[in-house]
């Protein structure tokens, strides 16, 4: 029974892997235009991003095809843990809140916020390599490799605060509050809403609220993710350290830029996790409940 359970476990974790590095391919684009969009300190700069189109059209020009996938390796290395961290502690802390005198909608909150939490903590390091590629304009073959980079990284500033971690508190507030609503708005709004007995219509309505989920999940967590591309970006001046820790990046970006710039990057964003989401949810959910029923 623990052998087919350990089994059932490593398939649902592939299933989700295998889903996950197909959505990595082709998302990866809208991903590196939302971090170009976010170090983009203001529109002052000569060769700043006017809007969306813009943006795909400089990179295209200017550092090609492979230009929109700088930065994919980490992500792909990452998925595996990323997502097996993800719904094993989501599903450990919801356990352990049953015992509370917590509601289930609540819980259900509070266990996507700790499972947010302990991913960031496994994610941050493959982040900081990955946007420091991705903002690297230079053309593709001339840019290092993920593993030089980290490399650099670390012989720069070592591990920590600074280096290969720097950017934690904005990654953990990010994946927190991303997962809180994204666990928390799916659960209790699916189970508000009438099953129905149509199977086709049945999985219409957990992809739209899927897809509701990560849209609203994106536009709440994303000041968290313009702090984190600042911090974890290349600083306005080498040598220099302005952006520092969440919240002092938040306030310095407001100040400056208004509070617009904190919501830079939404749209590609919440293209890429909508749908994205909704499909991860669905693959999950269906995928456990068979595993449930048949071990």
């Amino acid at each position: 029974m623990v052998c087919l359970l350990g089994l059932a476990l490593r398939r649902l974790c592939c299933g989700l892997a295998s889903k996950s590095l197909v959505e990595i391919c082709l998302m990866h684009p809208l991903d590196v235009v939302k971090t170009r969009f976010q170090i983009q300190r203001g529109n002052s700069d000569p060769n700043s991003y006017k809007n969306l189109t813009d943006c795909f059209r400089t990179i295209f020009r200017n550092e090609g095809i492979s230009g929109f996938y700088k930065g994919i390796l980490p992500p792909i290395v990452a998925e595996t843990p990323k997502r097996a961290v993800k719904f094993f502690t989501f599903e450990q802390y919801k356990k352990a809140l049953s015992l509370t005198p917590l509601s289930a909608g609540v819980a259900l909150s509070v266990a996507g916020l700790g499972a947010g939490l302990t991913e960031a903590v496994v994610v941050n390091p493959f982040e900081v390599v990955k946007v420091s590629l991705q903002a690297n304009r230079d053309a593709f073959k001339e840019q290092p490799s993920s593993f030089a980079q980290a490399r650099r990284i670390i012989n720069a500033d070592g591990f920590g605060l600074r280096g290969l971690n720097k950017g934690l508190t904005s990654t953990l507030g990010r994946h927190g509050v991303f997962n809180m609503i994204y666990f928390g708005f799916y659960f209790n709004v699916k189970d508000a809403i009438p099953t129905s007995p149509d199977p086709t219509l049945e999985f219409m309505r957990k992809f739209a609220i899927g897809l509701v989920s990560g849209t609203i999940s994106s536009c709440v967590n994303i000041p968290f993710d313009v702090a984190k591309s600042r911090i974890q970006g290349p600083q306005p001046v080498p040598g220099e350290i302005k952006y520092r820790t969440c919240f002092q990046s938040m306030t310095l970006v407001y100040r400056e830029e208004g509070y617009l710039a904190l919501y830079k990057g939404l749209v590609p964003k919440i293209m890429r996790l909508g749908p994205g989401g909704a499909v991860m949810l669905l693959v999950y959910e269906y995928v456990s409940g068979w595993l449930q029923k048949n071990w």
